[in-house]
C-alpha cells in the first residue's frame, strides 16, 4: 500500500433491546415461525398510524451520551422511500437532516498507539423485513427463488454513522470491538450479529498520500463478523489500489462480500441521498428532549469499559493486557471484581478467570453467566493453592472437574486424594532417586548450567503424580547436589 492511503468509514445498525417495535406493539422476540409478529402498522397497511416506543428512545439517548455525542433538543423523523420486497411500506422511517444526537467519538488503542474515531451522527430508524433465498448458499446469486418474512419489519435500530477516520482494516476492527462493548455494558443491546442484532456496512476508498480529494467511495456489504470486516476491507482495499496502479477508472456502488472465496463483486452503483427522496414523516410530530430527560438517562450510565480498563491497572495492579481482557465483557468484569471482593489476590484470580475459566467456557461455547463455577468456588480454589493444600498443576486439574461436575473443590481433592505433599522425608527419597537415575544432568547442573533443574524438578513432579510441593523440592534438590 506504499504511496496510498486508505480511507475507511462504517456504518453500524444496533437493535435495540425492547420488547415492542419501535412504532407498534408487535414482539421483537428472535426466533419466531415466519410472519408471526405483525399488525397492520408494520405491515404499512392503508390507515394505520405508528406510535413512538418511550424506551426505545431512552436506550438510543443512552447509547449517544455514552459515545460521546451531543444530544439534540429537536429532532424529527423522516421518510426514506425505495421499493424493495421486504419494506411493505415502500418507504422506511428514519431521521435524515435533523437526527437527535451528534458529533460523537470512540478512543482505541491500534499498535501501542491510541486512536480517536469521530462519530457523525447516532440516529433512530425501523428496520426492513428479511428476505430468505431459495439456495443451497442462502445467498442471492444463486437463488431460485426468495421468500419474504417481515418479523424483523418495525424493530427499532441505532445507526451509528463514523466519519472517515479510519486509516486502515485493523482499526475498523478495533472500532467495533470498542463500539460493541460499551453498546453491551450500557444495556442497550446485546450486538448478536448472529442474530442480526448488530450490522455492519463499510465504505472504503483510496488516495494518493497527501491528497486531500477523497477517492471513489465504495460500500461493502453482507459483513457477518467483525473479522470478516477485517478481511473484505484488507481485499477492497488492495484491489482499489491494484486498479489505480494498472490505470482503471473507479466507480461508486455497493458491492457484497464473499467470505467463502474471501473476494467482493459488485451488487449495484451506489445511491445518493436523493434517491431516497427523503421528506419528513407526517405521521409523526416532532421529538423534542428536555435537558432533564437527558440528565436522569445520564446518571443510568454505568462505569464504560475503557474507564473500567484504567482503574483494574491502577486498583488492582494488574498488567494492562490483563485489565483489557477482563474488561472487554461487562459480566467477566463483574465476575473478576466479585471474586476479588471475596479474596484480595487479583493477579491470581485474573490468571484462572482469563486462562482457565474462559478457555472452558469457549470451549463450550458458554457466556460466563452460564458457568458453572461461581465466584465462591474459584475463590476456595485458589485458597487451597495459597495454603499449600494442592499445588498450582493440581489446581488445573480440580477446576477442570468442578467445571463438568459442578463440586466443590475441597470434595474433589478429599475423593482423588489429590492432597500436596509437604513431607520432606517422602520428597527427599524421590529426590534422591532422580539424582541418581540421572547423573549426567547432575553434572551439567554443577557446571553451570542453571535451567537443567528445571528438568530435575519435572522427574520429582512427575513421580508424585504432580503432588509434591514444587518449592520444597527445588529447595532439597539444590541442597542434595550441593
Amino acid at each position: 500500500m506504499e504511496g496510498y492511503e486508505v480511507v475507511i468509514g462504517l456504518e453500524v445498525h444496533v437493535q435495540l433491546k425492547t420488547n415492542s417495535k419501535l412504532f407498534c406493539g408487535c414482539s421483537t422476540k428472535f426466533g419466531s415461525p415466519p410472519n408471526t409478529q405483525t399488525c397492520p402498522v408494520c405491515l404499512g397497511l392503508p390507515g394505520v398510524l405508528p406510535v413512538l416506543n418511550k424506551k426505545a428512545i431512552e436506550l438510543a439517548v443512552r447509547a449517544a451520551l455514552a459515545l460521546n455525542c451531543e444530544i439534540e433538543e429537536y429532532s424529527k423523523f423522516d421518510r426514506k422511500n425505495y421499493f424493495y420486497p421486504d419494506l411493505p411500506k415502500n418507504y422506511q422511517i428514519s431521521q435524515y437532516d435533523k437526527p437527535f444526537s451528534k458529533n460523537g467519538y470512540i478512543d482505541i488503542v491500534v499498535n501501542n498507539e491510541k486512536r480517536r474515531i469521530r462519530i457523525k451522527r447516532v440516529h433512530l430508524e425501523e428496520d426492513a423485513g428479511k428476505l430468505v433465498h431459495i439456495s443451497a448458499s442462502g445467498q442471492i446469486a444463486t437463488a431460485e427463488g426468495s421468500l419474504v418474512d417481515l418479523n424483523r419489519t418495525g424493530i427499532p435500530l441505532l445507526e451509528i454513522v463514523s466519519e472517515p477516520d479510519i486509516s486502515s482494516p485493523l482499526e475498523a476492527y478495533e472500532y467495533l470491538l470498542a463500539l460493541k462493548s460499551i453498546l453491551q455494558y450500557i444495556g442497550v443491546s446485546d450486538c448478536d450479529m448472529e442474530k442480526g442484532t448488530l450490522r455492519c456496512d463499510a465504505n472504503i476508498s483510496v488516495k494518493l498520500k497527501g491528497e486531500n480529494k477523497l477517492g471513489e467511495k465504495v460500500e461493502i456489504k453482507n459483513l457477518n463478523s467483525f473479522k470478516n470486516v477485517q478481511k473484505a476491507l484488507e481485499y477492497e482495499s488492495i484491489r482499489q489500489i491494484d486498479a489505480l496502479k494498472n490505470g482503471e477508472k473507479l466507480v461508486q456502488e455497493t458491492r457484497l462480500w464473499d467470505a467463502n472465496e474471501n473476494i467482493t463483486y459488485s451488487m449495484r452503483t451506489k445511491e445518493e441521498a436523493h434517491d431516497y427522496r427523503y421528506f419528513p414523516e407526517p405521521d409523526l410530530v416532532p421529538l423534542r428532549l428536555t435537558k432533564e430527560m437527558v440528565e436522569e438517562i445520564k446518571k443510568s450510565l454505568v462505569e464504560l469499559p475503557q474507564v473500567r480498563e484504567e482503574r483494574f491497572v491502577k486498583e488492582y495492579n494488574l498488567p494492562e493486557y490483563d485489565a483489557k481482557v477482563l474488561t472487554s465483557s461487562k459480566d467477566i468484569a463483574d465476575y473478576f471484581e466479585k471474586c476479588v471482593s471475596l479474596y484480595n489476590k487479583p493477579k491470581s484470580i485474573s490468571n484462572f478467570v482469563m486462562v482457565e475459566l474462559l478457555g472452558l467456557l469457549n470451549a463450550n461455547n458458554m457466556e460466563i453467566l452460564e458457568s458453572p463455577i461461581k465466584p465462591e468456588s474459584l475463590v476456595k480454589l485458589i485458597k487451597l493453592i495459597d495454603e499449600g493444600v494442592i499445588s498450582s498443576k493440581i489446581a488445573k486439574v480440580v477446576f477442570e472437574e468442578m467445571f463438568y461436575t459442578k463440586k466443590d473443590p475441597e470434595l474433589i481433592v478429599k475423593e482423588k486424594g489429590l492432597v500436596q505433599i509437604t513431607d520432606e522425608k517422602t520428597i527427599t527419597q524421590m529426590v534422591e532417586k532422580v539424582i541418581k537415575d540421572n547423573p549426567k544432568i547432575v553434572e551439567e547442573y554443577k557446571g553451570g548450567k542453571e535451567k537443567v533443574l528445571g528438568n530435575l524438578v519435572g522427574q520429582v513432579m512427575k513421580m508424585s503424580n504432580g503432588k509434591a510441593n514444587p518449592q520444597i523440592v527445588n529447595k532439597i534438590l539444590r541442597e542434595k547436589i550441593k
